[in-house]
């Protein structure tokens, strides 16, 4: 559920933490115009910038409103209390019931401050309210654990589906709305196995749900925080027909099994669109689905949020201020370009300027961006839509990426005849982006004299605040060194690693982005000039400020974000 900008809460935080020390009154300021521009709450805000640890934010509302905080990850779930409150009450108000004693009935809240909701759920329930407190994160995940009956709902869709429907009605042919309530209708036992694989993999904020072909079985896989889990396990039975479930919402050949298939469809979920990108690829056992969510609600769509330290922030801010010259974000699929370049985006967005992309796809609409998606079939490729994009008077280019040679030398010329470009590049960091351009047929001057800052960016998990715990057996000094620690660093290191509890999944709960910037300074135009190599430009870029992917990840490890092991997992030795 998304948070509520200017709630009563948040117009008695700032007051509150900066009174009781916990944050300045600066930092306080820019969270909420960060906050307010996003439209959340300014306690998501707070916390998902680390500003305020959650822990740290309960105790201080708590000691404001004389309200006991309390651990839900603590509490089993009463079942006669979910009876009681229906589950759209507790969505609706942020609440959560945990027990009900004669007529006292004891509700976890995250906003305590707003009486008139209270008010509600007194009348709606018709019982008198005790007040424990808890964050609205934690307030979510226990009203998505504690109403959940996934496993008993799929069991019951398993014994029914003895014959798969293959024929669906012209109703559940053009459904745009899927809810829990679906699972226990008239539809047809595959709309109802497809409708809870789609909705648990957007309540449980999956990026992807993999539907794959096994020999005896189909498996149903979610990517949470980049990482592959298990969820289900179908008959095979019911493969054919819920791929061409699938098929028929994304406008798909039902026929054709025996090639690749891309389709895309929308659904309006809890009240918010969300799209859905369909990919079908024949195999051995039959066809696989993988469906790539993409919901504008964990889009963060501002710099400062993303996680970057804060110099590669101020790089990144510096740069795509620039009135002209090339912005290239690098890094493999699936690493966050695309966040980070819609994120730049809106922060030089403008009425005065004119903002024209051209992507494949159009993964997000960005209000005041005039925004071009590439179909091959009709023509229009990335070269030939950024052609007309320059007779159409721009100043901001946004290139979705750049595939060939064509497309780089139109944006390199782009960039030296006054425009801001803006695009992402399939390398492994900054200093052989340079190399990557050259190979691609780029002379070196035009290389240095277009390019503004090179970035390389991945995606690491974050560790679970409630149960991280320090790592005991930490590596040798020497080894430490090796992995890049400075000396100084080494004296009474203090890391971290993932135990895992029931707010994450494995240790780890959410994802941030590391960022290794390079801005092209003299000393760096003068190198890639001279035909220096990577290695030379790395070397030299580092002392220059450039702060690199394994560098970043070592620092997180550090302040206890991530662990060590999940940095040497995404990034490579300096």
């Amino acid at each position: 559920m998304k948070g509520v900008a200017n709630s009563r809460l948040d117009k008695k935080l700032p007051s509150i933490l900066v009174q009781q020390g916990l944050i300045s009154a600066g930092d306080m300021e820019t969270a909420r115009l960060v906050a307010e521009k996003d439209g959340k709450s300014l306690s998501s805000i707070l916390v998902q910038t680390e500003k305020v640890s959650e822990s740290d934010l309960l105790g201080a509302i708590a000691q404001e409103v004389r309200i006991p905080p309390l651990d839900l990850d603590k509490l089993e779930n009463d079942p006669s209390v979910l009876e009681i409150v229906p589950q759209d009450l507790a969505v609706q108000n942020n609440m959560y019931p945990l027990t009900k004693i004669d007529n006292v009935l004891t509700i976890a809240v995250a906003d305590p401050f707003d009486i008139v909701r209270l008010d509600d759920i007194r009348r709606i329930t018709g019982a008198e309210l005790r007040l424990v407190l808890s964050t609205e994160t934690t307030i979510q995940t226990a009203i998505a654990s504690g109403y959940s009956t996934d496993d008993k709902k799929m069991e019951e869709l398993f014994e029914n589906a003895i014959e798969p429907e293959m024929e669906f009605s012209e109703e559940e042919m053009n459904f745009e709305n899927i809810n829990l309530e679906d699972l226990t209708g008239d539809a047809s036992p595959v709309v109802k196995l497809v409708n809870l694989i789609i909705y648990k993999g957007i309540r449980d904020r999956a990026s992807d749900i993999h539907i794959e072909a096994a020999e005896k079985r189909v498996i149903v896989r979610y990517r949470l925080d980049g990482v592959l889990s298990r969820a289900f396990a179908p008959p095979k039975k019911m493969l054919n027909a819920i791929v061409s479930r699938l098929k028929i919402l994304s406008s798909l050949d039902i026929a054709e099994r025996m090639k690749p298939q891309d389709g895309k469809f929308q659904l309006r979920v809890e009240g918010r669109q969300i799209d859905f990108r369909v990919s079908i690829l024949p195999t051995i056992h039959g066809e696989k689905v993988v469906m790539r969510i993409l919901d504008a609600e964990n889009l963060a769509l501002s710099l400062d949020l993303l996680g970057f330290e804060q110099r590669s922030l101020e790089h990144f801010k510096e740069s795509v201020r620039q009135p002209y010259g090339m912005i290239l974000v690098t890094g493999p699929t699936g690493s966050g370009k695309s966040t980070t370049l819609y994120s730049a985006i809106k922060e030089i967005l403008s009425p005065e300027s004119n903002f024209v992309t051209v992507e494949d796809p159009v993964e997000y609409q960005l209000e005041g961006v005039n925004q071009t998606q590439v179909n091959a079939k009709r023509g229009i490729t990335f070269a030939g839509a950024l052609r007309s994009i320059l007779r159409q008077d721009p100043d901001v280019i946004l290139i979705g990426e750049i595939r060939d040679a064509e497309t780089l030398d139109i944006a390199v010329k782009a960039a030296l005849t006054g425009h801001l470009v803006l695009s992402t590049l399939h390398t492994n960091d900054a200093s052989s982006t340079v190399t990557r351009m050259i190979d691609m047929g780029m002379d070196p001057f035009m290389v240095a004299s277009s390019i503004v800052m090179i970035a390389a960016q991945r995606l690491a998990r974050k560790l679970c605040d409630v149960c991280k715990e320090p790592l005991k057996d930490l590596p040798p000094r020497e080894r430490l060194l090796q992995l890049g620690f400075a000396p100084e660093e080494c004296e009474n290191i203090q890391l971290y690693h993932p135990v895992g509890c029931t707010r994450c999944s494995n240790g780890y709960k959410g994802r941030f982005a590391l960022l290794e910037t390079m801005l092209m300074t003299d000393e760096l135009k003068r190198l890639i000039i001279a035909g220096a190599s990577a290695v030379d430009v790395k070397a030299k870029a580092i002392p220059e400020g450039m702060l690199t992917l394994r560098r970043a990840g070592l620092l997180n490890a550090l302040r206890g974000r991530t662990s060590l092991e999940e940095v040497l997992r995404v990034t490579m030795a300096d």
